[in-house]
């Protein structure tokens, strides 16, 4: 339905000039249509290039509603998205006004505006958390995310049942079928209006980096000239071709790939700098610091290594100094001071925030990348490499998609900085130059659905719906509105789950109501949700010590990043038992899924059982990483998810001894490293809590990488 315009033109006025200030520049005209749009009274989608201003139109919808005394929600796909977002609108707004909900922290949580992931948010609507009351505007960052096959879900859900009243901000890259996605959004929720930008706000150049063996000067190539390939580019893909044909190939030519080092120095002496060098790699960004110091460079001047410092030493205040060590603390502030920094999931939040903050401030050149930070995080630069076209996935190794290459080109060039941004490709004898040229200007994809009818989805559809009702949320997913076959598959994957959990006690589809096993399934989150519920209602998780219940629960939240060996589990002795009974429930409920023809449920990791003993015990992170075998930022990450799970035990376990162990036990994990990470600086201290009852977010990858898939990194 259409939400009432706001009838004081003054105050919308008002509200505007604000806003437009906060920018520093004027409003680009899709900007200003959005802003119309709002001041309409209807929802918008945003389809924009990365860097593009997006999310002006959230800063303007929370202003509005802020102005009309309505509440806001901002929702994103990731914590370190939530953090980043907390804190820039808590500069803007005033921390009072702000509040902060994810897996880790509940700060604020009846704040006028709060930030959160959108995993809450969906479990909030469908919880008909009271926190909702007055809610008037739901943002949706990054909601291109729909077509994540792990996630994907949540957002769908979170549009299809957000109150008619509610006044949506989606926001997205650019996808070739916004209009699509638009007119679903207005047929479950009423009149949205889509504004889409074509054009970056920062001009894009695309380079080829080419070395001549022996002087190991560095050329950069144009690649695109009026959208084609460029004569100068043309010309070497010919020379390469020819060079091929002869007797040894390219072995005798001139050509060589660009070192690392060398190609810094090419962007440094054409002013290119700073720069973010994307490497598919976490190992191979860590080695990339060490050849630039071992090459003695250093880009940093006095003052500005001391600013670098006091950052770093911010950032990692209260971590004990037998941490600091284990986690190299030395080697990595060296190379921040010397102006380079590697930054990927495998390096705990706190060092990862520090490199976010010294490069936005100007204080670093070059940081070398995982994709993780092409994913939402706010840090352009003047230039970005990428090493090369292709990337380990879950099946293998594969090409760029035209989507991932815009997103990591995305972050070249800042607005307000930049006449011009640099995209550098390092050339290699398998490079093809028109198929790069063709990659680099062919339009976005189509944006696609992941819907799917989770064990979670169908006993909340049970328990806040009638039948017909929640059938008909499955006729409202997007996945249907692209496809009428898809609306049968979806009915026939629902009808299998809800006999798969009558089956199993969760459900009376004559009476269409849940039991109490089913009451269980609904209140937790999470993507083993079944099995988790079956083994706390039939007592797994009972009797045992915080530690042992730290160990047993992992085997649920736990999952070694795919394509990495993993040595053998060596669980502890005393809770081995229940691990074997775990991972035996599994495989029964595993059985009557394929039975069913329903995707199985992942069977149990026992690989962190012995990691999360050790620490809930209060062991020495030196000695637990030892016997973990994980990076930091892994070891990090995984705490942190068995954290959340543990919570949502601690709040819905039917034996008050285990609740009790559980809120235990998530304590025991929140401490060192990993208590240092649960989110953003929080200005007043005072007001700051955990809250372990707090809606709860499920489980998250790392930054940018998918549960179950590979790490990219």
């Amino acid at each position: 339905m259409t939400v009432n315009a706001e009838p004081n033109a003054g105050r919308n006025a008002g509200v505007r000039a604000a806003v437009v200030g906060r920018l520093g520049f004027e409003p680009d005209a899709f900007q200003t249509r959005a802003f119309d749009a709002l001041d309409a009274g209807h929802s918008v989608l945003v389809s924009a290039p990365t860097g593009s201003g997006k999310t002006a139109v959230a800063d303007y919808a929370i202003a509005r509603a802020l102005a009309a005394g309505r509440k806001a929600f901002y929702t994103t796909p990731l914590k370190a998205l939530s953090n980043q977002k907390f804190a820039e609108l808590a500069a803007a707004y005033g921390h009072d006004q702000i509040g902060l909900l994810t897996g880790d922290v509940s700060h604020r949580p009846d704040a006028p505006v709060v930030v959160m992931t959108t995993e809450v948010v969906r479990n909030m609507l469908f919880a008909r958390s009271p926190q909702l009351v007055g809610l008037g505007l739901l943002v949706l960052d990054e909601v291109h995310y729909l077509q994540d096959p792990y996630r994907g879900s949540v957002w769908e859900e979170a549009i299809i049942v957000a109150p008619d009243d509610v006044v949506l901000v989606c926001l997205s890259a650019t996808v070739s079928n916004a209009a699509q996605l638009g007119a679903w959004v207005t047929s479950v929720h009423g009149p949205t209006d889509v504004i889409t930008e074509g054009h970056r706000p920062v001009k894009l150049h695309n380079h080829v980096a080419v070395a001549e063996k022996g002087s190991r000067q560095v050329e950069l190539l144009p690649l695109l000239s009026h959208g084609r390939l460029h004569p100068q580019a043309a010309a070497l893909d010919q020379r390469i071709t020819r060079l091929a044909r002869r007797p040894g190939g390219l072995r005798h030519s001139r050509l060589a790939t660009p070192r690392r080092t060398e190609i810094i120095d090419a962007l440094a002496q054409r002013d290119m700098l700073p720069a973010i060098v994307f490497i598919f790699s976490r190992a191979a960004c860590d080695d990339a610091v060490r050849h630039c110091l071992d090459d003695g460079l250093r880009l940093t001047s006095p003052s500005e290594r001391d600013e670098i410092r006091a950052i770093c030493e911010q950032r990692t205040d209260g971590l004990p100094e037998d941490e600091l060590r284990v986690l190299g603390y030395g080697p990595w502030i060296n190379g921040l001071e010397a102006g380079v920094a590697s930054h990927h999931a495998g390096l705990i939040p706190a060092f990862r925030e520090a490199v976010e903050e010294c490069f936005t401030a100007g204080l670093l050149r070059v940081v070398f990348a995982t994709e993780t930070l092409s994913l939402g995080i706010n840090m352009p630069a003047r230039s970005v490499v990428i090493e090369r076209l292709t990337k380990m996935r879950q099946h293998g190794r594969s090409g760029l998609t035209t989507g991932e290459y815009a997103q990591l080109t995305g972050r070249a060039g800042r607005r307000g900085l930049d006449s011009v941004g640099h995209a550098v490709v390092a050339w290699t004898p398998q490079l093809s130059l028109p198929e790069l040229a063709t990659l680099a200007t062919s339009p976005p994809a189509a944006l696609t659905s992941s819907f799917r009818a989770t064990y979670n989805l169908a006993v909340n559809l049970v328990r806040r719906y009638a039948a017909d009702q929640a059938y008909d949320i499955l006729d409202r997913s997007f996945a249907q509105f692209l496809s009428t076959d898809h609306h049968s598959a979806l009915s026939r994957r629902m009808d299998r789950a809800l006999r798969l959990l009558e089956r199993r006690g969760h459900v009376d589809l004559d009476a269409w109501k849940l039991t109490a096993r089913g009451e269980l399934v609904a209140r937790i989150y999470h993507e083993s949700d079944l099995l988790v519920a079956e083994a706390l209602a039939d007592g797994l998780f009972d009797g045992l010590d915080p530690a042992g219940l730290a160990a047993v629960v992992s085997a649920c939240t736990y999952e070694v990043r795919a394509g990495r060996w993993s040595p053998e589990p060596r669980p502890p002795k005393d809770v081995a038992p229940r691990l074997h009974a775990l991972v035996a429930r599994a495989e029964d409920l595993r059985d009557d899924e394929e039975e069913a023809h329903l995707a199985r449920t992942r069977t149990p990791d026992l690989g962190f059982a012995e990691v999360a003993w050790r620490w809930a015990r209060g062991e020495r992170l030196a000695r637990v990483l030892e016997r973990a075998e994980l990076a930091p930022g892994d070891f990090v990450r995984n705490a942190k998810q068995l954290v959340d799970l543990l919570r949502q035990l601690a709040t819905v376990a039917p034996d008050p001894t285990t609740a009790a162990t559980a809120h235990r036990a998530a304590t025991a994990l929140q401490r060192g490293v990993v208590a240092s990470s649960v989110g953003p600086p929080i200005a007043d201290p005072e007001t700051d809590e955990t809250d372990p009852q707090g809606p709860s977010e499920g489980p998250e990858a790392a930054p940018g990488e998918a549960p179950g898939s590979p790490a990219g990194a």
